[in-house]
């Protein structure tokens, strides 16, 4: 039986900073909270789901663990990316104020992420693994010495109240998702601000990533990502994640992608989509600082 509305996927629980990103770049669809990164990918595999949102790394924490391992494996295809900024609240039940609060619960990055705030205020941090599941946690606790770190929304479904809104220790504190989907994205290769995201291994020859990056700096094209991580569960053999400024069409990308599939033993790509106009703002940004 075909869906009634569009869905996409996230993992986590309703009211999670995953769910309200869903919500803002694609505020028509019905979202649909998974358990874990893998029945995310899995939801839109199966048909249950038309797109996924997943996190990828975050300005503070850094990468979103197993994600790389988990991308290539799901064969979908990343059509577009959103940076999201994180703005952590302190959520309790109703009736509750500031001094009430001995302990506060969320996910353990939120909680790291608001360490100056935690300290300030001497309560005994609790980790939970999800922002939504503790602000569900604590709306179904009732207990007024008991707060969460959390979304408005997550505030909105489970019924609390914010005491202090954006209690984050970073102002900059940001996270980029990539959005999921069976087929690629259609993308011209003369568009500008595009982005092409690529898994690949070298072989098992002296200064092999070394020469297979070679063509990317001969042809101008920037790398905006490289990661590596092993594979195969030994210490030898790393695949790597990269990211790079062009269509792979365009002339110059091409020749890099040419050069890079001549010294490495598998190159595929996961997605060709537009650059998020963030991207803009922060090079804008760095620039200024740069500034004699």
């Amino acid at each position: 039986m075909a869906k009634s509305a569009k869905i996409i996927s996230f993992q986590g629980e309703i009211g999670a900073n995953s769910d309200l990103a869903c919500r803002r770049i694609r505020p028509s669809m019905k979202t649909l909270p998974c358990h874990s990164f893998e029945d995310t990918f899995a939801a839109v595999s199966t048909g249950e789901a038309d797109l996924a949102l997943i996190p990828i790394d975050n300005s503070v924490a850094g990468r979103v663990a197993d994600i790389h391992h988990l991308l290539p494996a799901s064969r979908l295809h990343i059509i577009e990316e959103h940076f999201q900024r994180v703005e952590h609240n302190l959520l309790a039940v109703k009736g509750a104020i500031l001094e009430d609060l001995s302990h506060v619960h969320s996910h353990v990055h939120a909680l790291n992420q608001c360490r100056k705030f935690i300290q300030r205020q001497g309560v005994t941090p609790v980790v939970h693994v999800d922002t939504a599941a503790a602000a569900r946690d604590i709306a179904e606790r009732g207990d007024k010495s008991h707060g969460a770190i959390a979304t408005k929304l997550a505030g909105e479904t489970y019924g609390l109240e914010s005491l202090q809104d954006n209690i984050e220790d970073a102002d900059h504190n940001t996270t980029r998702f990539l959005l999921m989907a069976p087929e690629p994205a259609q993308v011209a290769p003369d568009e500008v601000d595009v982005m092409t995201s690529f898994i690949f291994r070298v072989r098992n020859v002296p200064a092999a990533l070394y020469k297979s990056l070679g063509g990317f700096a001969t042809n101008g094209v920037n790398i905006t990502k490289l990661e590596s991580y092993l594979i195969d569960g030994g210490f030898v053999a790393a695949q790597f994640y990269a990211e790079v400024e062009g269509h792979p069409d365009n002339h110059a990308v091409k020749l890099a992608l040419e050069e890079l599939n001549f010294f490495s033993t598998e190159v595929r790509i996961l997605g060709t989509y537009p650059a998020d106009p963030f991207r803009k703002s922060m090079n804008d940004i760095h620039e200024l600082g740069n500034e004699p």
